[in-house]
């Protein structure tokens, strides 16, 4: 879709200032988005079902395309959208309540994922890492991202934000078991490799030519040792002596690199 034609489906008529600020805290059940690219995505994704958007005029005008004439806005300056998102939260005039996506299950992944790049988290909790994540697993084209549900961030705002749209667009999996959920990748022709920086191969060693789970743990304490038994192989990434590490996010964007460009 051109933006010329996307211009049809996002801005027009906002809605009437409706008197009195928000509650500051999303309603039961609902996810808060903010920023101009995280909005601009929700509002742009069929799948999303919107509730309500607060924003600025300047919000308004810098969205790509335009509203349905009876979307429901309500107009606010910025110092009234500060106390509707997390602290210091940059906002950019725009602030969006909707519901949870639909849940994805791994196996609609497995099925339909042709070229076969999934990048799985074990434990990773942050959610500016999780959602730098899903960025680049978007830029570099992964077919979904895979956690496992009770160690991960929920969908929300700072998630949001920091995936800068893209959690519109990549799927994004969450399991009870993620032991299980690797087992099941390899039985679907997965080749799992776990980035760790003790491993004796680099990744470009490693990488083999069909479909591959990478999976990285969170900082600091790395995978934990199930889940490193369940990898098919160890990898690490080539830095200098200088630096122990990798954030998280930093190390999973090149090692997407790395697969994309075998």
């Amino acid at each position: 879709m051109s933006k010329r034609d996307g211009k049809k489906n996002l801005r027009g008529r906002a809605g009437r200032m409706q008197g009195g600020r928000g509650s500051g805290r999303a309603s039961q059940g609902q996810v808060r988005l903010w920023g101009r690219h995280a909005v601009e995505a929700a509002l742009k994704n069929p799948a999303r079902r919107h509730r309500k958007l607060w924003a600025t005029r300047e919000g308004i005008a810098s969205l790509d395309g335009e509203l349905p004439a009876d979307f429901p806005v309500e107009y606010a300056d910025g110092a009234d959208l500060a106390r509707l998102v997390a602290r210091d939260a940059p906002h950019q005039g725009l602030v969006l309540e909707c519901e949870p996506l639909e849940d994805v299950h791994l196996s609609e992944i497995l099925d339909e994922d042709p070229d076969g790049l999934l990048l799985v988290l074990d434990q990773v909790t942050d959610p500016h890492n999780v959602g730098a994540i899903l960025r680049s697993a978007a830029a570099f084209g992964a077919a979904a991202i895979v956690t496992q549900d009770r160690h991960a961030p929920p969908e929300g705002g700072v998630v949001g934000k920091s995936a800068s749209g893209a959690l519109e667009v990549v799927p994004w999996v969450r399991v009870v078991n993620l032991a299980r959920a690797l087992e099941e990748m390899a039985e679907a022709g997965y080749w799992r490799i776990g980035l760790a920086g003790e491993a004796q191969a680099t990744l470009g060693e490693a990488l083999p030519t069909g479909k591959v789970a990478l999976v990285l743990g969170a900082e600091g304490e790395g995978m934990r040792h199930n889940i490193t038994a369940h990898c098919d192989a160890l990898a690490r990434l080539p830095i200098s002596d200088a630096m122990e590490s990798l954030n998280v996010s930093n190390a999973a964007a090149i090692a997407l690199y790395a697969v994309a460009t075998r």
